[in-house]
């Protein structure tokens, strides 16, 4: 019996997807683009190819949290010097780079090899409700 292994997908073969985040929690949010963008909810799946597709996403600042995460949650940056690292919460992050917030938790829940920068690449943020790739017929997915 022979393997199947499968091949890479070129590049005008991948769809689009639109997700309107308005409302739903970051967590789970996250966790959806990451499966599109890595490809897993295709069946030619496989974990060193780079077979996703594109993912837009519109309102990406306006996602819920649960508890006290606005306040609680914090991100870490460090310059590399002595005492450089730097402390940021949640809504202070939300108010200076809307879309960082969405775009780290994805990042977090992507693959930590060389292909997590092509597949964040296909990751699109809005902060309002219309987007620019009307051209390459986006599907909604609710």
């Amino acid at each position: 019996m022979k393997t199947i292994s499968p091949k890479q997908v070129k590049g005008n073969e991948r769809k689009w997807y639109v997700i309107d985040a308005k409302g739903l929690t970051l967590g789970k949010l996250a966790t959806k683009i990451s499966v599109i963008l890595m490809g897993k909810n295709k069946v030619s799946f496989a974990p060193f190819l780079d077979n996703g597709d594109y993912v837009i996403v519109l309102n990406c600042d306006k996602f819920s949290v649960t508890g006290k995460k606005m306040s609680d949650k914090k991100y870490y940056t460090h310059s590399g010097y002595l005492w450089g690292l730097k402390e940021t919460s949640l809504e202070a992050l939300l108010e200076k780079k809307p879309a960082k917030a969405l775009e780290l938790a994805v990042s977090g829940m992507l693959p930590k090899n060389k292909l997590r920068a092509w597949m964040l690449a296909r990751l699109k943020l809005f902060t309002w409700d219309e987007h620019t790739y009307v051209a390459q017929n986006p599907e909604l997915i609710k």
